[in-house]
């Protein structure tokens, strides 16, 4: 993988203007944020589209703009509660060929799904107190590195290049580790958008030795209370539906299920569905 599989981009016109994520590496274009006409907006992003030849179109949409986007073909998939400094932000999106809009493994996940969330919640994760836990610096770019190449056969970013993680560090994003003497062994990252004060919780990997400790939890609860002193309250995940690990850890941690997002990204070794988990910070337990 290379860093130029996707790239970043404005589209302005008279009476609108967009950044959109051209996302190569996964076949989509993403609208992370966009102001003006939305008829306009609609006309330059389907443009787009039809020019690079994507399968899947992602608009993160203010709630009251919903009923505009559903009547030009929009579905909802999922929602990211208070995204917008408060404001929910709605997944919405269109499919161009049939094999990106159809899950052969929808109902399987279901399963998992429903399984997690009749299992009661844990008050607080036990601590794993023989490793080490901390936040990472640009010097541990090289070992994260070779942490992620273990776990990913692919992932949606270039996250097996030291280069790329020391960029993402010195860019608002914060890491933390677990380490076993000098070995990481788990890691997790939070990607803050200074402009609307949320975080995604990403990149958590733990080597399959390690998997039975639940480190996960504990790096997590750790990133949230450092985006709780950096002001973040809005946090939330995007997590292979397949994961059982994953998707319990969050339902765990408090975090609620908020939908699922069809074919979305090359993950582990396939294209996969995700499921989107959001937790508000300001009811954090106070035990954590």
């Amino acid at each position: 993988m290379n860093e130029s599989y996707s790239e970043q981009k404005f589209l302005t016109g008279k009476d609108y203007q967009i950044n959109i994520i051209i996302d190569y590496f996964n076949k989509r274009l993403k609208v992370e944020d966009y102001r003006g006409n939305l008829s306009s907006i609609n006309h330059a992003v389907l443009n787009l589209v039809n020019e690079q030849d994507f399968e899947k179109l992602i608009i993160k949409a203010r709630k009251e703009h919903l009923f505009d986007f559903l009547e030009t073909g929009f579905m909802l998939e999922a929602v990211i509660k208070q995204y917008f400094n408060g404001s929910d932000a709605l997944f919405l999106v269109k499919y161009f060929t049939l094999e990106r809009k159809n899950s052969d493994k929808w109902v399987e996940e279901d399963n998992i799904l429903t399984a997690i969330l009749k299992k009661q919640r844990d008050k607080a994760p036990q601590k794993a107190s023989i490793f080490t836990i901390r936040k990472a610096t640009v010097q541990d770019a090289k070992k994260l590195a070779s942490l992620y190449q273990q776990i990913f056969k692919i992932y949606p970013t270039p996250l097996n290049n030291p280069g790329y993680i020391e960029k993402e560090i010195n860019n608002l994003t914060i890491f933390f580790v677990m380490e076993d003497g000098d070995s990481i062994i788990s890691a997790a990252s939070a990607e803050i958008n200074d402009t609307y004060n949320n975080a995604e919780i990403t990149d958590c990997a733990t080597l399959p030795s390690y998997r039975k400790h639940g480190l996960m939890k504990e790096l997590i609860v750790e990133i949230e209370k450092e985006l709780i002193n950096k002001g973040i309250y809005c946090a939330y995940s995007i997590a292979r539906a397949l994961s059982y690990g994953m998707n319990a850890c969050f339902n765990q941690l408090g975090y609620s299920y908020t939908g699922r997002l069809i074919n979305n990204c090359n993950i582990y070794d396939k294209i996969e569905d995700m499921n989107v988990w959001v937790k508000d910070l300001t009811k954090v337990d106070a035990e954590y």
